[in-house]
């Protein structure tokens, strides 16, 4: 099911998803919608509170072309899409500065300087627990997402000058949010 994505303003962005634990049908169903709405919005990667749920439960499909060259050989282990069930990050290595967007604030982009690669562990699908390490904008959307799950936002990234120069563009969807 296609769910319209929830933008800036609204309270449940700002809210600490809640762990998962046991993978049941209604996680899988909710994984499925996950990923039916980032691709319907086009985006490389979505979590739950971002169309009004609050489980730990987030997915990322990072088209392989995307990647950089030097990249899509150490992330050729990971299966897109990738479903990330109670998250975290355990370790974080160098340093990428690139323009990231969010499927939550559209039309609004900032260099965000992030960790170049990043160890994490989730539970799978089939309620497996699993790590594995990534490099490149898909350690870029693996931390994005994971920050979501711990109410950060992309507007929490950003520099103060950043901020102040889309401060009208956020104040627009915080009075359309108050709106819906």
């Amino acid at each position: 099911m296609v769910y319209e994505i929830v933008t800036f303003g609204h309270a449940v962005l700002r809210r600490k998803a809640k762990p998962v634990g046991a993978v049941n049908a209604d996680i899988r169903a909710l994984a499925q919608s996950l990923l039916d709405s980032m691709h319907a919005a086009r985006g490389v990667g979505l979590a739950a509170e971002q169309i009004g749920r609050e489980e730990a439960v987030c997915a990322v499909d990072v088209p392989r072309n995307s990647e950089r060259p030097d990249c899509i050989a150490d992330n050729a282990a990971i299966a897109m899409p990738l479903v990330l069930i109670d998250p975290e990050i355990l370790a974080t290595d160098g340093t990428q500065r690139n323009e990231e967007g969010c499927l939550s604030f559209p039309d609004i982009s900032a260099l965000i300087t992030r960790p170049d690669r990043v160890t994490f562990a989730y539970t799978d699908l089939n309620g497996q627990r699993q790590t594995a390490t990534a490099v490149g904008l898909l350690s870029r959307a693996i931390q994005h997402e994971i920050d979501h799950l711990n109410a950060v936002l992309l507007v929490d990234r950003m520099s103060t000058m950043q901020r102040l120069s889309v401060a009208g563009q956020l104040r627009r969807l915080q009075q359309q949010a108050k709106k819906d």
